[in-house]
């Protein structure tokens, strides 16, 4: 008779306790601050263009050997409106065979690489491998729409006065970890 009171208290109180299940598609969990989602290239708005070179030090670094890298001469360096004389000309990222070790950002001298440390970065799926690999045009358009910030906007003299959480969450986006 004990057991089944027992049995009927532990019903009884699982029934009155609040859901867990999270409707997945509109409400997310918060990413942990450790997290590395897939790398993509930053986009330098103060001068128009990407912050990476071609440099190809991600692409010998790779573990996987799932990047490609070819550079070119820049256009804009000739014209006097940049300071770059070279610039990536390809990029191609293949996220099926991608991870996520971080070691192309460590490598870059440019910070031109970041982790997408947002739900758009890890929620990647798709039915085709092919349409895993990510050109140049896709892995710049989050950053030049603005959505993550480069680390390099953080170290100049002006955001020195920044919160030191500011900092860190900037670290963390930038694919760098915690200070």
């Amino acid at each position: 008779m004990l057991g089944v009171l027992r049995s009927m208290l532990t019903t009884l109180s699982t029934t009155m306790r609040r859901p867990v299940t999270r409707q997945y598609p509109e409400s997310h969990r918060p990413i942990p601050e450790r997290e590395r989602a897939f790398p993509l290239l930053l986009w330098d708005h103060g001068v128009d263009e990407p912050y990476c070179t071609g440099c190809q030090a991600c692409e010998r670094a790779c573990p996987c050997k799932c990047m490609t890298v070819t550079m070119k001469d820049n256009p804009r360096q000739a014209e006097g409106t940049s300071k770059r004389r070279k610039i990536v000309d390809t990029f191609w990222i293949d996220y099926g065979r991608c991870m996520r070790c971080n070691i192309c950002v460590e490598v870059c001298n440019f910070d031109a690489i970041a982790m997408n440390n947002t739900w758009t970065g890890i929620e990647l799926s798709a039915y085709d491998r092919h349409d895993l690999v990510m050109d140049l045009d896709e892995l710049l358009a989050l950053s030049r729409a603005g959505g993550i910030v480069p680390w390099a906007e953080y170290v100049g003299e002006e955001n020195q006065k920044l919160p030191p959480r500011a900092v860190q969450a900037a670290r963390t986006l930038a694919g760098r970890g915690p200070a």
